[in-house]
């Protein structure tokens, strides 16, 4: 299996290349959000109102790190379980959000919008939070400063390393059908 590098804002184009079990390497820019910013993001949606980041092609990773040691950053940065991101998780994708990083398996209204949207889910290894943090090159907090550690930030990435665990079409790595290749 190859090691597929991409860069964002992720393409409906490359999207839809990608498949689940591929090993891919995220360069550019991503967003942070975990569960009070989703609550407050799904209000802004239904109200009219603009999100604090363009959503079209964007990425969402759901984690809120720790403070950042001297000379960092940030601290660590590992995932937290993308299920409590549900139910904003479908308005988000149809106002074009292109993926998502977490950890933990997805309910079907967020496969059903994800294939109809051309989405992708990537899974991070949790407990690697320290060595994904390398991975964080610059961290800005652009929205929701109240809410600390759950605050949305803008993340500048350079092969930041996941695994695609549900693809665009649907195919999905922690459904008991679907046969894993492992290397």
């Amino acid at each position: 299996m190859d090691n597929i590098h991409i860069k964002t804002p992720l393409l409906l184009e490359t999207a839809d290349t990608l498949k689940a079990g591929d090993h891919i390497y995220i360069t550019g820019v991503i967003y942070t959000a975990r569960d009070a910013a989703h609550e407050r993001m799904y209000a802004a949606l239904k109200n009219g109102e603009p999100l604090p980041f363009d959503p079209e092609n964007a990425v969402i990773y759901y984690m809120g790190p720790s403070p950042a040691r001297p000379g960092r950053v940030i601290g660590s940065a590992g995932p937290t379980t993308a299920s409590r991101m549900d139910k904003y998780t479908p308005a988000l994708l149809d106002a074009g959000l292109r993926g998502m990083i977490g950890k933990g398996r997805r309910n079907d209204e967020v496969k059903a919008a994800m294939i109809r949207n051309h989405a992708v889910y990537f899974a991070a290894i949790g407990g690697a939070g320290a060595l994904l943090s390398r991975a964080i090159k610059a961290s800005e907090v652009i929205a929701y400063d109240d809410l600390g550690t759950e605050a949305v930030r803008r993340l500048t990435v350079e092969d930041f390393p996941a695994i695609v665990v549900m693809d665009a079409k649907g195919n999905d790595l922690y459904s008991a059908e679907q046969k894993i290749e492992y290397i």
